[in-house]
């Protein structure tokens, strides 16, 4: 692991330039700053971002240091570097739709609405700093460190991917958050990316870490209790 001081820089440089691009990718496509549904959006994301990332900073530089390896460029695997490439091809989908919408109109979404998107934003990651919490092997990439042993307690005891589970809670309602209805339409395409990678992924740690496939008979559910 790097030094702690030099995993805290980069976070704080990551933070940073996520939260310009963020603003960037808000406010361009809208063409205006009058855009009030994109300000909530982009200050409470930001302020649980800065949350959870000086939270960790502060109790678990591990697992930051391996947050910080994410995207397609970061993965080990080609299979996997194309679905990261499409999940943030998705992602900015998820932000350009709605603020083109918000300029030229296209749908209206009541503000009772906009505040259950906003809500539950924030409730999604809330679920992915309990997923933290309980297992500090959460890495941005896929991949078994040393040492690491299989994580059954928490929200691991519901379902096998709950840091997915929060992620697609976020990502549903950041169309409503950001005033448009036409910006669901990017979301099953998420939906499938994620759920590309996430059965990827089962194949990867059943044959790398012991005590996985014993863990998948226990947990049946990957997302959602009784769903799937």
């Amino acid at each position: 692991m790097k030094p702690v001081r030099s995993i805290t820089t980069q976070a704080i440089l990551g933070l940073a330039t996520l939260g310009v691009i963020l603003w960037f990718a808000l406010f361009l496509p809208a063409g205006s700053l009058d855009y009030w549904q994109g300000w909530m959006f982009w200050l409470i994301f930001m302020v649980c971002v800065t949350f959870i990332s000086g939270y960790f900073m502060n109790k678990d530089s591990k697992l930051i240091d391996s947050r910080l390896k994410a995207g397609p460029i970061a993965e080990k695997e080609k299979d996997q570097k194309i679905v990261q490439a499409f999940a943030s091809i998705f992602f900015i989908l998820l932000i350009l739709i709605p603020s083109l919408d918000h300029r030229f109109q296209w749908s209206f979404v009541p503000v009772y609405l906009v505040g259950v998107g906003d809500v539950f934003i924030v409730l999604g990651l809330m679920i992915i700093f309990i997923v933290f919490r309980e297992n500090s092997y959460t890495s941005g990439i896929i991949e078994v460190n040393k040492g690491q042993s299989v994580t059954s307690t928490g929200p691991y005891g519901v379902v096998r991917h709950p840091m997915y589970s929060g992620g697609l809670l976020m990502l549903l309602f950041i169309p409503l958050a950001l005033g448009s209805f036409l910006g669901l339409i990017v979301f099953p395409l998420m939906l499938f990316v994620i759920a590309v990678r996430l059965l990827e992924e089962e194949k990867f740690l059943s044959k790398n870490l012991p005590g996985y496939d014993e863990y998948r008979e226990r947990v049946r559910y990957r997302l959602v209790p009784y769903i799937w």
